[in-house]
């Protein structure tokens, strides 16, 4: 199962649960972009490697993180 991953960005409060759980090691801190709150957001490398597991989505403290599930 492939998913896609999308983020709230500018509501990210750069807390970084959602990089420890990630499986496949995709979910990472934007080391160069700031957001409106001045964190650095979560955003996904390699999205082609997601499996829709959603880790990351059920950790977030803010629910910031959406999951779909691609066929």
């Amino acid at each position: 199962m492939k998913g896609k991953v999308t983020f709230d960005r500018d509501r990210c409060k750069g807390c970084e649960l959602c990089t420890s759980v990630c499986p496949m090691h995709i979910v990472v801190m934007e080391p160069e972009a700031l957001n409106k709150k001045g964190y650095h957001p979560a955003t996904v490398v390699e999205m082609e490697k997601c499996i829709a597991c959603a880790s990351c989505a059920k950790i977030c403290p803010d629910s910031i993180i959406t999951v779909e599930r691609l066929d």
